[in-house]
């Protein structure tokens, strides 16, 4: 499961909360949730801090969220690890 809070911040500025795990079909509810804000030119953040685990759908969508310039922040652990690998 993968609860997602959308902050506007303002001025512009959006911080996803994710929490829980980028898998299945969350995956594709990110991508739902993440293509409008983009599409208007928000800059997003993605708060990673409460997320435990990202599957291989999930690190190739974080990865273009990332070639975006959509700001991945707060990884820790073993998502931390996952990210560094798929950025190569």
């Amino acid at each position: 499961m993968l609860k997602i809070v959308v902050e506007e911040t303002g001025k512009g500025a959006i911080v996803l909360h994710l929490e829980g795990q980028v898998i299945g079909p969350w995956v594709e509810e990110l991508r739902r949730v993440c293509a409008p804000l983009l599409a208007s030119g928000a800059r997003v953040t993605v708060d990673l801090s409460t997320v435990s685990f990202v599957g291989r759908e999930g690190l190739g969508l974080l990865g273009c969220l990332r070639n975006r310039n959509v700001t991945l922040a707060n990884s820790a652990g073993l998502v931390a690890e996952q990210l560094r690998a798929e950025k190569g």
